[in-house]
């Protein structure tokens, strides 16, 4: 470390500083919205267990962690079951009678094999492709397949509108909806779609920001 010498005062409130985030983030995470989420596969986490994330900052904590509402993987559900039946439905048809024993085995572990990669990348998709709230930053992360996801960022202080969209009668029912916020920065414009909860997520977001902008006011006085 360096030797200050005859100035340590200069240094003193930088301290207090830092203690005041502190206190402020705590204060922050014992004002629950949701609670502390403990289930890995929620499509709304509230101070999640155990996610971590590259790049981030030693003092941020994620305060949100969302996917798309569950009933949005309704469809390929339902479309999955289909192609499960399908090779039952095809034996009761008798549409594959003139192949051989061995080919029709083959032919049934093939479709299968088509059927649980399906599945498999729907439910990756859903899985990783994430919106993240952190107590600095929002990420949006679009995971397109195993070698290749998309990530756009910014930071909290950056945020300048944040607009709810719950159309229909099923998202009202389930209560999802999309959130659009519009940015200062690089990225002017970032999309949470069929998130839960829309209107409690953007009370957070509004909250995190006039934090943010109260943490730069006390920086300046100080």
């Amino acid at each position: 470390m360096y030797n200050l010498g005859r100035m340590p005062d200069v240094f003193v409130a930088e301290p207090a500083a830092g203690t005041a985030v502190k206190k402020r983030r705590k204060a922050r995470r014992e004002h629950h919205f949701y609670g502390h989420t403990h289930n890995p596969l929620a499509a709304l986490s509230y101070y999640p267990d155990k996610v971590k994330f590259e790049n981030a900052d030693r003092e941020e904590r994620i305060v949100l962690l969302l996917r798309r509402h569950p009933i949005t993987n309704l469809g390929w559900i339902v479309s999955a079951f289909f192609m499960l039946l399908l090779p039952l439905l095809a034996d009761l048809l008798g549409f594959l009678v003139f192949l051989p024993t061995n080919y029709f085995v083959v032919a049934h572990l093939a479709w299968y094999l088509i059927t649980t990669a399906f599945v498999f990348e729907k439910f990756l998709g859903w899985f990783f492709s994430v919106y993240v709230i952190t107590d600095e930053r929002v990420f949006d992360v679009d995971f397109v397949n195993l070698i290749y996801k998309e990530i756009a960022e910014t930071n909290i202080d950056q945020i300048q509108d944040v607009t709810t969209k719950t159309r229909g009668g099923i998202r009202t029912l389930f209560n999802y909806g999309n959130i659009i916020i519009q940015t200062a920065g690089a990225i002017p414009q970032i999309d949470f779609e069929a998130v839960p909860d829309p209107d409690g997520v953007s009370k957070i977001l509004r909250e995190l920001r006039v934090e943010e902008e109260k943490e730069k006011l006390e920086g300046r006085v100080r």
